[in-house]
């Protein structure tokens, strides 16, 4: 780690924060939860992929069924309420979450390659580049994901009581999450920018010193360097 750049500590130190805060806000289900006003909620809190409810009964009253506990988001008594659980808008922010947090998997691999190389390798400049578009691309994704989610979560049209729900501490640090990537990918940018334009630099100042030797062995041919 002492031989990497200083641009490069502060990239993998940004990654860092930003891949801790997204898997747990992956996992956590506190993105949505009632702010404990209500004597009896029906709704407890939900994330990605686990729901949590108190009571709660299907809206069309078609299934005699009232939902009480934390269960998977996709569990199979759940087929009933489908239409009000996954709402369009909150498919989207899974998928594009789900996107985000491969691209973090796939980074800490690269993290580890990063750590392992030395400067001097060919690969190198590829190995910047490749880790700096998988984080930027990680963002973008996080962030259309975590903007559908701020713009719908705790709208009247969702989860029961929406007047009683905030938007709970798992989406803020899904949201810190996605905004770190994007300064780490930036500066691994940078940095492969940087190393890109440091070894044409090398490989010029040693192509004159070789044009140099060629001349001298033209000129004279038969002399030999000892």
């Amino acid at each position: 780690m002492s031989s990497k750049s200083k641009t490069g500590r502060f990239a993998l130190g940004f990654f860092s924060f930003s891949s801790l805060f997204i898997i747990i806000a992956f996992v956590s289900p506190y993105w949505l939860v009632t702010d404990g006003k209500l004597k009896n909620p029906k709704f407890l809190r939900i994330g990605l992929w686990e729901v949590c409810f108190n009571g709660f009964e299907e809206v069309h009253h078609w299934y005699d069924t009232v939902f009480k506990g934390c269960w998977w988001i996709f569990e199979e008594e759940y087929y009933i309420i489908h239409d009000i659980l996954l709402p369009g808008f909150f498919i989207a922010t899974q998928f594009f979450f789900t996107v985000t947090v491969c691209c973090v998997l796939i980074s800490i691999f690269l993290s580890y390659l990063y750590m392992k190389k030395d400067q001097d390798d060919d690969n190198y400049v590829t190995l910047l580049l490749t880790f700096g578009t998988v984080l930027v691309i990680g963002g973008f994704s996080g962030l259309i994901s975590v903007a559908t989610f701020g713009a719908r979560g705790d709208g009247r049209d969702w989860m029961p009581n929406w007047e009683h729900n905030d938007i709970g501490w798992a989406f803020a640090l899904g949201v810190i999450g996605v905004i770190f990537l994007f300064p780490a990918g930036i500066l691994f940018l940078i940095e492969a920018r940087v190393r890109k334009y440091k070894r044409l630099n090398e490989m010029q100042s040693r192509e004159p010193s070789a044009y140099t030797m060629h001349e001298r062995k033209s000129a004279y041919p038969g002399h030999t360097d000892i």
